[in-house]
């Protein structure tokens, strides 16, 4: 039981999911973490979050790797843990002790089962309640206990189950976007699940049992996922584990203020990589965009390390706005080399 987290001073992580390529939003993220973990001297693990398993691409991960090889972005193998031969961590290999921890959280009456179906949830929401992240959970099933599953298992009902949010507001200090708060978490968010009808561990979980075994101590992400933080923090909180600093990006988006897609053309790496492009062209581009140069330079990380991140970084999206990147990055470095 891994209830004590490393005491290294800095722990960051890289985790991509491999349910498709990687992009250029993707690395921008990559880089910001990388430039915030080595400016520490911290530790920075890698993560493959392939839970999703009917969205997983078997050359997803490999091409992760190599896509941040190729940028200049290392890592180091993860401790303590049973991961791969490449010491990373993979979270398909850590069912049982995800399993495990649910069953601390249904033992301790802190989730219940759900007989509910997404459509029936659409149903029943109302129209301003999918503003936030989706529609808001109504309740239905809450007065249930944990123990009445084995009910349900006798009569052959599948169920999910679902995390029981505080009515009392949850808040906290985002190391670039500051102050957060959530008034009350239980009616603007809902109850939320941390294992699906099938079985299968869902992502709020997962992330913060990883995150707590390898003794992550700062999280960086897109923004998109602040409503996720409340949710991971409430574990936190119930398991008693002392969560992560959090960092939350502005995305890279198209044209269309949505964050990078294949409507926005092709914007993976693995297309920038295999058409020639030098990755310090890339790297120096989106530090230029970012806020983190005064004006474009091709770069590698490393030489971007004198830059402190957060004090430079830009608040606003990063608008992608070529339809043929390999163009955009072609015409860059005929710029500079001309």
């Amino acid at each position: 039981m891994l209830d004590q987290p490393s005491t290294t001073s800095y722990v960051g992580r890289l985790a991509p999911s491999p349910t498709g390529a990687q992009h250029l939003g993707n690395a921008r993220t990559f880089l910001i973490t990388w430039l915030l973990c080595r400016r520490a001297h911290g530790q920075l693990l890698m993560r493959i979050e392939d839970l999703e398993t009917p969205r997983i691409k078997l050359w997803a991960s490999d091409q992760a790797m190599e896509d941040l090889r190729w940028l200049g972005l290392d890592w180091d193998p993860t401790p303590n843990l049973s991961t791969t031969t490449l010491g990373t961590v993979v979270q398909s290999h850590r069912l049982v002790r995800y399993a495990d921890v649910l069953q601390r959280l249904i033992e301790n009456d802190a989730v219940y089962p759900c007989t509910c179906t997404r459509s029936q949830i659409e149903a029943m929401a109302a129209p301003h309640e999918s503003v936030l992240d989706g529609p808001v959970y109504p309740g239905t099933c809450s007065k249930r206990r944990a123990s009445e599953a084995k009910e349900l298992d006798r009569e052959g009902t599948p169920y999910a189950w679902r995390f029981r949010m505080s009515p009392s507001q949850i808040r906290f200090d985002d190391l670039l976007i500051g102050d957060q708060v959530l008034r009350s978490p239980v009616i603007e968010l809902g109850d939320f699940v941390v294992a699906r009808m099938n079985g299968a561990i869902a992502y709020q979980l997962a992330v913060v049992v990883d995150d707590h075994d390898t003794g992550v101590t700062d999280v960086v992400r897109g923004d998109d996922l602040v409503l996720s933080t409340y949710r991971q923090l409430s574990i936190y909180s119930h398991m008693n584990w002392s969560p992560p600093r959090f960092c939350h990006l502005p995305l890279v988006v198209g044209t269309d203020g949505r964050r990078l897609a294949k409507r926005h053309g092709d914007t993976r790496l693995a297309t920038l990589r295999e058409a020639g492009i030098d990755p310090r062209t890339v790297i120096g581009y989106l530090a230029f965009r970012s806020g983190l140069l005064d004006r474009y330079v091709p770069m590698t990380p490393s030489e971007l390390l004198a830059i402190d991140p957060l004090a430079r970084l830009l608040r606003a999206s990063l608008v992608f706005d070529s339809a043929n990147a390999v163009e955009e990055f072609k015409n860059l470095q005929v710029t500079i080399e001309g």
